[in-house]
């Protein structure tokens, strides 16, 4: 059988949503996460479908979706349970098999236990069960987010050591053990590892989307951090020879863009959160870059991946709402792939 994980670049039939609670961990900035929210669906829809996973009555949020601007073509929302708005670690991984796409509904536990993900943990089922996802749904009794993993398309997946091996996700399983288990899953060939990488304020235990990702094959986006005074300076310099020292399958090292770093945005009690312009989201024929209202750094991230996607769009999306809980913009989406294009 021939199984593959779809590089996010490959052909999308829809991004998913989850959408934010007036009563969650949002409820103190929940005009300005909604705004985001109604900003993020404007932009994904005007280059293809849309599915929203809606807390609460599907009703009144689809109308006011379509109100904004929202092609009621490329709209679905289903009223699900959730606790939060996380689809990119709660939403389905989806494989090919021989073709055909399967979604691996893999146990969500909150980033390690540190947040109640009971709800979230069923979503994707929720989903299938009323019909807005029309391939099988597999559950499986391992622990992982789609935040933690980059695949290539090609047999490769680039992870961080911190969040894979974190023993509140799986245990004590080995890292060869959760090679041969994810190899089997994702049709692998090679893992490539990052010891290295951080961004403060992340609770995910380094999620990889965060810090690295790939544009094509032979292209890696990172997150660089040039300020010696940045107190994430010294961590990223290590990340960066990291990636320096990998090798595509056939031996040639990565093409590497660095990104600038975020301006440094705080909490009210001084936490700093972990803005970050590598957690871009590839759509079908565009790309939404975070942007945290820093105009110079905003245009620099942009026009670096702009070569890394020619005949792609690459569109902006204001994304300081979200990071108030430590996530972004390829945090709350979720591509479900089209296997009729593949």
């Amino acid at each position: 059988m021939n199984i593959v994980l779809p590089a996010e670049w490959a052909p999308q039939a829809c991004i998913q949503l989850t959408w934010p609670r007036p009563d969650g961990d949002f409820a103190r900035w929940f005009d300005r996460v909604e705004a985001t929210f109604v900003d993020l669906a404007c932009a994904i829809t005007r280059f293809q479908p849309l599915l929203v996973a809606a807390p609460g009555d599907a009703g009144p949020l689809k109308r006011r979706l379509e109100n904004a601007g929202v092609p009621a073509d490329r709209l679905a929302v289903v009223a699900v349970r959730a606790n939060d708005v996380w689809a990119r670690d709660h939403g389905p991984i989806t494989v090919l098999r021989d073709g055909h796409p399967v979604h691996l509904d893999f146990t969500f536990n909150g980033w390690g236990g540190k947040f109640d993900a009971r709800l979230d943990n069923t979503v994707t089922r929720q989903l299938a069960a009323a019909g807005a996802l029309t391939a099988p749904v597999e559950s499986l009794d391992f622990v992982l987010e789609g935040g933690g993993i980059e695949s290539d398309g090609q047999g490769t997946l680039l992870t961080t050591e911190r969040c894979l091996l974190a023993p509140t996700r799986n245990g004590k399983l080995s890292r060869n053990v959760i090679e041969q288990k994810l190899a089997h899953w994702f049709g692998l060939n090679r893992m490539l590892w990052l010891k290295h990488g951080d961004l403060l304020g992340d609770d995910t235990d380094g999620h990889i989307d965060t810090l690295a990702r790939f544009c094509d094959p032979q292209t890696i986006a990172y997150q660089a951090c040039d300020d010696r005074t940045d107190s994430h300076h010294d961590d990223l310099a290590a990340m960066a020879a990291e990636l320096r020292a990998f090798k595509q399958a056939n031996g040639q090292p990565y093409r590497l863009i660095p990104l600038p770093m975020a301006p440094a945005i705080h909490d009210e009690d001084g936490r700093r959160l972990p803005a970050g312009y590598a957690n871009f989201l590839i759509l079908n024929a565009a790309v939404l870059v975070p942007t945290y209202g820093d105009n110079q750094r905003d245009r620099e991230a942009l026009s670096a991946l702009a070569p890394a996607f020619p005949g792609r769009e690459i569109v902006g999306v204001d994304c300081v709402a979200l990071i108030h809980q430590y996530g972004s913009l390829h945090c709350v989406t979720m591509q479900i792939p089209d296997a009729t294009g593949a």
